[in-house]
């Protein structure tokens, strides 16, 4: 079985895509072929410094490899080096129906009020983000809520594409890959907001290049309640901050949430702070020290996704050859 999944570099990485992707990465490479690319092409749907654009490309590569993806035992590389990707998208784009990308919440959501002036390739994304997937006949992909309805359309242009080409099982199709440990981690400013990189406050938000005073202080100043710490998770609903900050503990130490509050239940946060900061200092510090490092050497890290994208040139283009030739193209 083959994986899919990327991450687009447009922004610092951040606790939440740690423990909600890059850690399950590692985990999956054991287990599949996995290949894991950085979205560049996605990031340009909304204006990209380029000069940033390829910083952030290697900033994320980093943080893949310190975090423990072997570039030996799965494949790490940059989406626009494999031009497969543009190419089964443009028939792709011929093939998804407008209807379908009408009902896609992400551009509603993105866009905002102003969706004239959003560019084409933001309403098409979800399309290219199916080349992605099937350009490598990914069998499975990591999926968050917020991705299900686009490995749904996914699944509808690979179906579409074999009815109308007559060319049955031709594409898979791909299913969600729900395992291992995952975790929707939170803004520290606001428990019901997803953290992001994008929250105006510095302290909503821990970066995996943070260092260790940084991040004592976010967890510090992160928001709470007056109210104990509860005795089990039932405990926590309706208590969006507190449940945030014991869900980043049992995330990052690998227990459960009522396992944690077995432990700290009763107590308050002036007591259960100063451990989650020392349990994310222990975790997060040497992933950012090694990310530090990494991107000291950018040649190590080109060299690292130029192989990986003529590993994944070598799966793409055969896949897109044959399209070319079940579709009529010349070939």
């Amino acid at each position: 079985m083959r994986v899919l999944s990327g991450i687009q570099p447009s922004g610092d990485m951040q606790l939440g895509n740690y423990l909600g992707a890059i850690r399950k990465f590692v985990t999956l490479q054991h287990e599949y072929d996995c290949f894991y690319f950085l979205a560049d092409m996605h990031a340009i749907t909304v204006w990209q410094d380029p000069a940033k654009l390829r910083e952030q490309t290697f900033h994320i590569a980093a943080a893949y490899i310190a975090a423990g993806v072997d570039p030996e035992k799965a494949t790490i590389f940059h989406q626009s080096g494999v031009r497969a990707h543009a190419e089964l998208a443009w028939i792709f784009n011929c093939v998804a129906r407008l209807g379908w990308l009408d009902r896609m919440t992400q551009f509603k959501d993105k866009a905002g009020k102003d969706k004239e002036r959003a560019s084409v390739g933001l309403y098409t994304y979800p399309v290219l983000q199916a080349a992605d997937i099937l350009v490598y006949k990914a069998t499975h992909v990591p999926v968050g809520e917020d991705q299900k309805q686009h490995l749904e359309l996914s699944r509808d242009i690979a179906g579409k594409f074999n009815h109308d080409f007559n060319a049955p099982d031709f594409f898979p199709l791909p299913e969600p890959l729900i395992k291992g440990p995952g975790a929707r981690i939170m803004s520290l400013r606001d428990g019901t907001a997803k953290m992001s990189k994008s929250d105006p406050s510095e302290n909503a938000c821990i970066y995996l290049m943070d260092e260790a005073d940084v991040i004592a202080k976010k967890i510090k100043k992160a928001k709470t309640d007056p109210e104990a710490l509860p005795s089990e998770a039932a405990g926590l609903e309706g208590r969006p901050e507190a449940s945030n900050l014991v869900g980043i503990f049992a995330a990052l130490s690998g227990k459960t949430n009522d396992e944690v509050l077995a432990e700290y239940g009763g107590q308050g946060f002036g007591v259960f702070k100063p451990a989650l900061a020392e349990l994310v200092v222990e975790k997060i510090a040497p992933i950012g020290a090694e990310m530090r490092r990494l991107e000291n050497d950018p040649g190590f890290l080109s060299g690292v996704l130029s192989k990986g994208a003529e590993k994944a040139s070598a799966i793409a283009d055969p896949v897109v050859r044959d399209v070319r030739e079940i579709a009529g193209f010349l070939v």
